[in-house]
């Protein structure tokens, strides 16, 4: 059993896996890494389960000790890492020595990075998942949905010696501004055609007001002149659009039931280039037919599984 010591974190340095399924008819949301992708290909670095626990380091402030020597991997974001004095640059395996500091200082490109351990880190299972989600109280280190703190101690049993780089073809591109894709939702046709226009012919900037609940969307008003809706399932990626016609884009820590209309949900590939960008950012919508959606997730699980 090997282990690291976080010495300095923030509330939004998480234990995260793929979440939790199976669950949301008790009224339990998901959770789960936000950038599913950079959490795969951390994992993948070490020959993980793709789905094994990993840390979500959201904008930096996270401190490890390796209390022994290994083997750790680093996706997504450039946080600025620094192992001792060495930049650590991310979509590779590195190796650590005991009592070396690795810190996570701020963006240079993307919002949240993904690291893993040989074997994953072990901790307790709540509803079959130790994904951290804190306004339920689940998951984390101790099962009780607690960021990482100072102090704690991660463990992880798994065994690596052999470094990995992802390929430069293979490395996604955290900076594309390409649309976001969506499959359109059951409302979608009673907004406005001027509101149908304006959701995929406008640029959004994406407000300061997000969370791993959900990120606000900020541009013309869409207007929904339908019935008012009674409460209903919600899926990953639904845009929501409140009376104040900016739409939210729901996330892994979402309700598990809403009433407001919506123009659709994010594909999970638009999910993960979603989490990566940072407030005030700009993107913009484009609507796809869940066939093609499908199609390109199954083609990036498949690179997933032949690489390497």
């Amino acid at each position: 059993m090997s282990v690291l010591t976080v010495q300095n974190s923030t509330p939004l340095c998480l234990l995260q896996d793929a979440g939790r399924f199976g669950v949301r008819h008790l009224g339990v949301t998901q959770g789960g890494a936000l950038d599913w992708v950079s959490m795969s290909w951390a994992n993948k670095l070490l020959n993980n389960p793709l789905d094994a626990a990993v840390i979500e380091v959201t904008l930096g402030g996270l401190t490890l000790v390796a209390e022994d020597d290994c083997c750790l991997a680093l996706a997504g974001a450039d946080l600025g890492a620094m192992l001792d004095e060495r930049s650590i640059a991310p979509w590779r395996s590195f190796f650590i020595s005991k009592g070396q500091q690795l810190r996570f200082t701020q963006p240079v490109s993307g919002a949240r990075a993904y690291l893993a351990a040989p074997g994953g880190f072990d901790a307790l299972g709540v509803l079959g998942s130790c994904a951290t989600v804190g306004r339920e109280g689940l998951g984390g280190l101790d099962g009780i949905g607690k960021a990482l703190r100072e102090g704690d101690r991660l463990r992880y049993s798994g065994m690596s010696f052999e470094l990995h780089a992802l390929p430069d073809q293979r490395v996604p591109d955290l900076a594309d501004s390409r649309p976001l894709e969506v499959v359109l939702g059951a409302q979608i046709g009673q907004f406005s055609g001027v509101s149908l226009f304006d959701a995929f012919n406008s640029d959004w900037t994406l407000d300061s007001r997000a969370d791993r609940m959900g990120m606000r969307l900020l541009g013309p008003e869409l207007v929904y002149q339908g019935k008012p809706m009674i409460s209903e399932g919600i899926p990953l990626g639904a845009i929501q659009v409140p009376p104040d016609g900016q739409p939210i884009v729901l996330l892994n820590d979402r309700q598990t039931i809403g009433g407001y209309p919506r123009l659709g949900a994010l594909t999970p590939l638009s999910l993960a280039r979603l989490a990566q960008k940072l407030p005030g950012s700009v993107v913009r919508m484009r609507a796809v037919v869940q066939e093609v959606a499908h199609r390109e997730q199954v083609h990036c699980l498949e690179q997933l599984r032949r690489t390497f």
